[in-house]
């Protein structure tokens, strides 16, 4: 399979430096995606778990513009701006995962951006 970049109206247009997605060996790697609305470019939500929801919104329409789906993600990378949001992260978390969620890392933020509580990255099977 010959790697094929993924990009998708749905999701928040990425900047010059990387892509949405890219397709390869199989995968699908998600960059890491912040909670920004398609439509206005704003970060869309004050809470932790209005922005954790608005990541996997945007991951899953870029995964199902690959010919994936959320059911396929292997792994998933959270990087918090704040280490407190890491319960609030989770109520959400199981939302989108009741059972059998993916293997999943953590991180935090290395630079402030004023609103942003949270991005995803994720791999998933093609």
């Amino acid at each position: 399979m010959a790697r094929q970049i993924v990009f998708t109206t749905k999701a928040a247009k990425p900047p010059a430096l990387y892509s949405q997605a890219v397709r390869a060996a199989g995968l699908v790697f998600v960059s890491g995606t912040a909670p920004i609305d398609a439509t206005t470019g704003a970060i869309r939500g004050t809470t932790i778990q209005e922005q954790t929801a608005q990541c996997l919104t945007n991951i899953r329409a870029i995964l199902e513009e690959a010919g994936s789906s959320m059911d396929k993600v292997a792994s998933m990378t959270v990087v918090l701006a704040d280490e407190d949001d890491f319960a609030g992260m989770n109520e959400e978390w199981l939302k989108w995962f009741p059972s059998d969620p993916p293997a999943r890392q953590g991180a935090k933020l290395p630079a402030r951006i004023p609103g942003l509580k949270v991005s995803i990255a994720a791999i998933a099977e093609a």
